[in-house]
């Protein structure tokens, strides 16, 4: 069983990823910290509340994160690839059973478990970052796992020529996460763009009712998939970047990874791009400054395990 405290902004993908790790018999979800990213901070903490409702989960908390970068830009959002409100044609109902609390929580979640506490983050840096910040290096080590969805290696990026969105977002917040971290996994593009949902799994996932789910992934994955359809032209589906990075934590036999040192580039010009020595010979650096980052995974595995945790029978908890 791990335990998992998730930093998401949701955001379709990362409401997929809620899901999936609420229904996941192996994930042990105690905490989940909203920020902006794909949606605004307060939207995404609403949502996260919507989905943890849905689940009758009030014992959850959601910890309010960051509301923007280290840089203090204003924020632009994609209505037209997440929805207004970030579910696609879905709107959480405004009488909200929830469990909020503030960012202190992430001290006092790591602190109750620590040595056993896996943290994965899908959305934009900036919480994290901050967490390294007040809470000290020295407990944020004390955490079992980083697990980190962003960057493009060798790969084109989804929001620049050469940058994914997450590390594009804040690369001041995500280079200080992985120059302070310790045991990080690097989930990027390369993987995530392939952990693609097809029309014809959704159409399988809607015929069961199983779970308090069961009728909100159709229309929100739809909405996504249509999205797609207009970024990668040809494409069959969608993917789903932070459910993969959640099916790579519990299932690490099913991917490839190597060890670098990896820096996000915080330039203008190149913003957000990632940098590891991929040379045949890459300079030495101490072990415990290299990521592990994800080359390549076993797609249909992830795909069989999709179906199965999404379809899985669970009334409430």
């Amino acid at each position: 069983m791990k335990k998992v405290l998730l930093f998401s902004d949701p955001g379709i993908d990362d409401a997929i990823g809620i899901i999936y790790a609420l229904l996941h018999p192996q994930i042990d979800l105690v905490g989940i910290v909203t920020g902006y990213g794909n949606v605004d901070e307060k939207q995404a903490t609403a949502n996260a509340s919507y989905l943890l409702q849905l689940a009758g989960r009030p014992d959850i908390p959601v910890i309010r994160g960051a509301t923007g970068p280290f840089s203090g830009e204003v924020v632009t959002y994609y209505p037209e690839i997440h929805g207004e409100d970030g579910l696609g044609p879905i709107r959480p109902p405004e009488n909200l059973v929830t469990n909020v609390h503030r960012f202190g929580a992430v001290h006092e979640l790591i602190s109750k478990n620590k040595g056993d506490l896996s943290i994965v983050d899908t959305g934009r840096s900036t919480s994290l970052a901050a967490s390294f910040i007040l809470s000290g290096t020295e407990l944020l080590h004390s955490v079992k796992e980083i697990y980190l969805m962003g960057g493009a290696f060798n790969y084109p990026g989804n929001v620049t020529a050469v940058a994914e969105a997450n590390f594009h977002g804040d690369p001041i917040a995500t280079d200080l996460v992985l120059e302070k971290g310790r045991n990080i996994t690097i989930i990027p593009l390369n993987v995530t763009n392939r952990a693609t949902v097809t029309t014809q799994m959704l159409d399988t996932i809607a015929v069961y009712q199983s779970n308090p789910f069961s009728s909100l992934m159709k229309p929100i994955i739809e909405f996504y998939i249509d999205a797609y359809k207009n970024l990668i032209p040809g494409l069959n589906g969608a993917p789903m970047h932070d459910s993969v990075t959640l099916f790579a934590l519990v299932n690490p036999q099913y991917f490839h990874y190597i060890p670098r040192r990896v820096r996000v580039d915080t330039s203008e010009l190149s913003r957000g791009r990632t940098i590891a020595d991929f040379r045949a010979k890459p300079d030495d650096e101490p072990p415990e400054t290299l990521e592990r980052i994800a080359i390549d995974f076993n797609y249909q595995a992830f795909a069989n395990d999709f179906m199965n945790i999404m379809t899985r029978r669970v009334t409430r908890y």
